[in-house]
């Protein structure tokens, strides 16, 4: 960069200024996986509260360099929990690697009443404690943790297999949907 670019009269060919330094961008792919948004409240308190975190943070990755592609993907048939390789609702990953390696689940009255059947969801642990929605605190370390940490990642080449408690949730929405579409009945049991 020379002075005509850099604004500064005491710089030659090589700018020193810290505020012109330009940074290669690189993108950093969040994935925010779920069941539900329009019942689930544990999904909807994960999504506001990992879109709160991304603004909390946005100002130290511009300033590294880094933009965030935040994909939000409703896993919503067993294809795609296969695909996307979903062990548990709501899942954050960054760049697909999960913020919480341990899965905890408890039943979630949401998406038991969404599906007709009990069904457990992702808990988030936190400085010890439970949350059915994780605090934007945890999103955030695990965001920051995940995009600047320097952990050793190791392939997760093991063959994914559907979790029980997803095939009873895609079941029973299989079933709920049946029923309520089957015209020849009285009465719906939806």
């Amino acid at each position: 960069m020379n002075k005509s670019n850099c604004g500064c009269s005491s710089c030659g060919s090589g700018c020193c200024c810290a505020g012109n330094i330009e940074t290669e961008t690189r993108q950093v792919v969040v994935d925010f996986l779920y069941l539900d948004l329009s019942v689930c409240e544990w999904c909807q308190g994960t999504e506001k509260n990992l879109e709160e975190a991304i603004a909390s943070i946005s100002n130290v990755l511009e300033l590294a360099g880094i933009e965030v592609v935040l994909n939000k993907i409703n896993v919503n048939t067993e294809e795609l929990a296969v695909k996307h390789k979903f062990v548990a609702s709501p899942t954050i990953r960054v760049n697909g690697r999960d913020i919480q390696m341990e899965v905890k689940e408890r039943p979630c009255d949401s998406c038991g009443e969404l599906c007709g059947d009990e069904v457990d969801c992702r808990v988030w642990v936190y400085k010890g404690q439970e949350y059915s929605i994780p605090p934007t605190a945890l999103i955030v370390e695990g965001l920051l943790r995940s995009i600047f940490g320097h952990e050793d990642v190791k392939d997760e080449d093991s063959e994914y297999v559907l979790p029980e408690n997803l095939k009873k949730f895609y079941t029973a929405i299989k079933n709920k949907n049946q029923c309520c579409s089957d015209k020849t009945k009285n009465s719906c049991c939806c």
